[in-house]
């Protein structure tokens, strides 16, 4: 018996314990078995210490560990410093930061994606959504009051027989939402404290109008319509929390006003913003973008707007393209605003282009300056074969490539028939090239053909020049679509300390996103 003591006693000491950091995990690939057995659900987020986006996260992060520890929840909070542990985040595919998976019933295997906001209150929203049944049962008014209460956003169905096939479609709406709690009442008190008299559905928020009750035939599309057009506000605000949410939602077109919030008149100017959004709902999302925050420059680099041309008006949609439309009048009212999104869902909008001008010296030097204006002149040359890098002058990757492709160039400056070009795709944009990454290199061979050849070669002097010796064979591909790229990476533009890009995750990635 003693000896068997003694046994549990080491087997139990020998156990690793796992370090913690205001109640948040501290994950290595040596400890992560260990926390799965002591903890069987783990969020675990992969994050890098100089990314933004992942300082912005650790406070709502740590809430909502504390929130679960509070609650006696079994569900903990984990983090992995994804630069130290290379090895795991290559694992696990993580390719940008923040990324956060999780990890149920202690299965290391296929962890699920996270997929809702950064604030506390969504994280363990979803988290309970996840782990528990996808609709509560509230047996009494105080269970109501605590949900609505508790949540920017509560769903209830009120339903006198649960068993009745409205009641059936609701729950299975109500699996298909992770990051909003659902809950279910046939108590009569509940029905007469909310007003409600037959079997119904109210959405419950903390702003707009307060409530939405569903008003059509109780099926799971129609439900899950209904919640999608009403859970989010008539006009949202861009932030670090918000993101998820307007990204990740179903509504594709968004209208972006970009306006200081310290302007004088602000207040007037939101007015007319939501004032006009009324009519859209459901079909675009309006947001609001404050002009003056150091974060949101770079979104206004990407519609190239500088802050001192700020109040205006943007529409963005996020379908398999992004495509961006400019209003012909500087106006702000209601009525300039929804003439204008009219126009957009009547399909009688012309995408807006971004273009520099032309600069004088454009041909001067052996890299060729590209710009919207010139762009098709160049490249569709018949005569000429055009070698282009499209860039990003913040992208690391891109300034790492500078010194090669001025050398290419200065080999093939003498050349009749081939061209070394570079473009700068935040302020210039073409039809015939979406750059979804940088950078990106692409090749336009001579003919009237309009052919476009992608570079998948080696980023080396030598490369290059194979490449072109070869007429774009060796180390081409015909031009196809670039691997997808998420709405929410232009949130997530986090280029590495001290804003360059040199960082690979994953190891072997030479794009930084766009």
């Amino acid at each position: 018996m003693l000896k068997l003591l003694l046994l549990c006693s080491l087997a139990v000491a020998s156990r690793a314990e796992v370090p913690e950091e205001d109640d948040v995990l501290v994950l290595k690939k040596s400890n992560l078995d260990e926390a799965l057995s002591l903890h069987p659900n783990i969020l675990v987020e992969f994050y890098a210490p100089w990314c933004g986006h992942c300082k912005a996260l650790v406070p709502e992060y740590a809430k909502a560990a504390g929130m679960l520890k509070a609650e006696g929840s079994a569900i903990r909070l984990g983090k992995v410093d994804a630069t130290e542990e290379t090895e795991l985040a290559q694992e696990y595919g993580v390719r940008g930061y923040p990324t956060i998976k999780f990890f149920k019933g202690g299965e290391k295997q296929s962890p699920k994606e996270y997929s809702a906001g950064r604030q506390a209150d969504d994280i363990v929203a979803w988290l309970k959504k996840r782990t528990g049944p996808a609709v509560a049962t509230l047996a009494g008014v105080p269970e109501a009051e605590s949900l609505i209460a508790d949540n920017e956003v509560a769903v209830v169905g009120f339903f006198k027989d649960a068993e009745s096939a409205g009641a059936k479609a609701y729950e299975k709406a109500a699996e298909s939402i992770d990051d909003i709690p659902f809950a279910m009442t046939s108590d009569e008190a509940v029905f007469s404290k909310f007003e409600v008299s037959e079997d119904s559905v109210v959405l419950f928020k903390k702003f707009d109008e307060g409530r939405n009750t569903f008003d059509g035939e109780m099926t799971k599309e129609n439900l899950l319509a209904f919640v999608k057009a009403n859970q989010l506000p008539l006009v949202i605000e861009f932030t670090e929390q918000t993101a998820p949410k307007i990204f990740g939602g179903e509504i594709k077109s968004h209208i972006l006003m970009f306006l200081p919030k310290a302007a004088s008149d602000f207040q007037d100017k939101m007015d007319q913003f939501k004032k006009a959004a009324e009519g859209f709902r459901g079909r675009i999302l309006f947001i609001f973008i404050d002009s003056d925050v150091d974060d949101n420059q770079r979104i206004l680099e990407f519609f190239g707007l500088k802050k001192e041309e700020c109040p205006a008006i943007r529409l963005i949609t996020l379908e398999d393209e992004m495509t961006k439309y400019k209003p012909d009048s500087e106006s702000i009212t209601a009525e300039s605003i929804v003439e204008f999104c009219t126009r957009f869902t009547d399909g009688k909008l012309k995408p807006h282009l971004m273009s520099q001008d032309i600069p004088a010296d454009w041909d001067k030097n052996p890299v060729k300056i590209l710009v919207g204006k010139n762009f098709e002149e160049v490249v569709f040359n018949p005569a000429k074969n055009v070698f282009v890098e499209f860039y990003a002058p913040w992208c690391g990757h891109c300034k790492q490539l500078t010194p090669i492709w001025d050398k290419l160039a200065e080999k093939y400056k003498d050349s009749d028939d081939i061209v070394v070009a570079k473009m700068d795709s935040t302020v210039n944009e073409i039809e015939t090239v979406k750059v979804h990454s940088f950078p990106t290199l692409k090749f336009f061979p001579a003919g009237d053909d309009r052919q476009v050849v992608d570079y998948n070669g080696e980023r080396t002097l030598e490369g290059f020049t194979k490449f072109l010796e070869s007429g774009g064979k060796d180390g081409g591909a015909p031009a196809g679509d670039d691997d997808d790229l998420d709405a929410e990476d232009l949130d997530d533009i986090d280029e590495g300390p001290e804003e360059d890009s040199d960082h690979e995750e994953g190891g072997d990635d030479e794009h930084d996103e766009l």
